[in-house]
């Protein structure tokens, strides 16, 4: 089981070489060597050829990839954990544009990518965070001025949410992030630069 902290990609990288050897990472971590279906959990599981498995009980084959969010994508395992290892390490994002050019996919396909690892941080983020907290707000969806004549929205100015999405973002210091869509904007300015600590 490879349990270490990346200083970089390219040393990343030169640990996840293989297909296999990422495969091989995520059955230890996940399994631990016990295998255990996902779709009965007291079922036998035989093994299959190509890292395939089959539960007993409900005659399903799986993989490791199977229930989580991987599943069902041929996008290269060692891609899925240098888009990880770069989103949890740039505290402001990374745009799926910038991250299609880094790991060599389409732009579609970094968008997929990085919905699928949000989502996955938003199940972990429920908790609550703990100590101090920094709050600040964005308005996304881009300057009115900047758009086309046809796609113009009037009486919008910048924090309208006529044409633009609040957003509400939670960080701990040194710790967890977590963001969420803000249904309704009541107006109220964040004290100290549009920010505060809790």
């Amino acid at each position: 089981m490879i349990n270490k902290d990346f200083n970089s990609i390219l040393e990343l990288l030169e640990t996840f070489n293989t297909e296999q050897v990422c495969i091989d990472h995520l059955e230890k971590l996940r399994w631990n060597s016990r295998v255990v279906s996902p779709f009965d959990y007291t079922s036998t599981v035989y093994k299959c050829k190509r890292n395939q498995y089959r539960c007993r009980n409900t005659g399903r084959y799986f993989n490791v990839k199977t229930d989580t969010l991987f599943d069902n994508t041929k996008i290269a395992l060692n891609k899925w954990f240098v888009a990880i290892w770069l989103v949890t390490s740039h505290k402001k994002g990374i745009a799926s544009l910038k991250l299609s050019k880094d790991i060599g996919v389409t732009q579609k396909t970094a968008w997929f990518m990085l919905q699928r690892i949000r989502n996955c941080f938003d199940c972990e983020n429920e908790n609550e965070l703990n100590g101090e907290v920094e709050i600040d707000e964005s308005f996304l969806g881009g300057k009115n001025k900047n758009r086309h004549a046809d796609k113009k929205v009037e009486n919008s100015q910048s924090r309208s949410t006529k044409d633009k999405t609040p957003v509400l973002g939670m960080v701990e210091r040194s710790g967890k992030i977590t963001a969420m869509q803000v249904e309704k904007y009541i107006g109220r300015k964040i004290n100290s630069r549009n920010s505060e600590i809790c």
